[in-house]
């Protein structure tokens, strides 16, 4: 049988000044009322005592305050009579219990755990949530610790999330795929949707999400460090040949087309040779300006 969430019941609470203003009164209503009564001796005089005594008590018990951004959830006997949202000084039954719940926003910083990503890689990560009461009810009487059950369903939201995507890109990665590294803000969106669904039980809202760490395990750190600069380094390559090739071909196309030289395969070949090496050498080339035939 599933269980329905606790709804939150909004009181309009009763001022405590008003009773104060009113004690005295009621304390010279009661004396007068006790010495009417036809008690003999000193009967009336310890009557009278304990009645005021008990109204102070009452007055005093039943007193709470309410501070800016807090909240009381009042319960008597068991029963979820309401919550005070409103700030001020109020008062209720003596009996009722009050308890106080903070409305402020919190910052939780989760602690970084190890993790495979979607590739197999051991991975470090961690995050940090933004959260706030926004359901009283839930809170209390849905779950036992809404406090403990946000830094379990946080460590539990970042292993899904880490271990459904891979830690960076890759050559061999699929076109428009979500990685931890290079779409941060794709995956924090994530992240706080999944913690939005998992804490509403607690009535949480998940005000931020986003990862505060993110870093390979240290036992494959340094080998895959040497991988992306080997990657960075062959993507680079590719690209200065890409850019030659096209500087090449838009050379030959010039000379042809403006009928300034014109050159068999074996001269294009060579012309192709050394601007390639020219264009993609590490070193500044030396030229050597040849005065003879090109055949000799």
């Amino acid at each position: 049988m599933e269980n329905t969430a606790s709804q939150e019941i909004t009181l309009r609470p009763f001022s405590a000044w008003l009773l104060y203003l009113a004690l005295p009164f009621m304390i010279f209503g009661w004396i007068v009322i006790v010495k009417l009564l036809p008690i003999h001796n000193e009967g009336p005089a310890i009557f009278g005592v304990f009645g005021v005594i008990f109204m102070i008590l009452m007055t005093l018990i039943g007193s709470y305050v309410v501070g800016p951004n807090q909240s009381r959830a009042l319960v008597l006997f068991g029963n979820y009579k309401g919550t005070v949202r409103k700030q001020g000084f109020f008062w209720t039954n003596p009996f009722t219990m009050k308890k106080k719940i903070s409305l402020k926003a919190n910052n939780i910083a989760s602690e970084k755990i190890k993790v495979n990503d979607s590739n197999g890689s051991p991975i470090e990560i961690g995050a940090v949530v933004v959260w706030q009461v926004d359901n009283t009810a839930q809170a209390l009487f849905d779950v036992e610790d809404y406090e403990d059950y946000i830094d379990v369903q946080i460590e539990t939201a970042v292993r899904a999330v880490a271990s459904a995507h891979p830690y960076d890109e890759s050559e061999d990665s699929v076109e428009n795929i979500i990685s931890l590294r290079g779409d941060s803000n794709q995956v924090d969106d994530e992240l706080q949707g999944l913690l939005s669904d998992r804490l509403e039980r607690a009535g949480i809202a998940v005000l931020e999400a986003r990862l505060s760490h993110l870093a390979y395990a240290p036992e494959i750190a340094q080998a895959m460090l040497q991988r992306q600069q080997a990657e960075a380094i062959i993507s680079a390559r590719k690209k200065i040949v890409e850019g030659a090739v096209s500087m090449v071909d838009q050379a030959i196309t010039d000379l042809s087309s403006r009928d300034i030289i014109e050159l068999d395969d074996e001269r294009k070949a060579t012309m192709v040779s050394n601007l390639l090496v020219v264009l993609c050498g590490q070193e500044n080339a030396s030229p050597v300006i040849n005065t003879g035939s090109l055949y000799q």
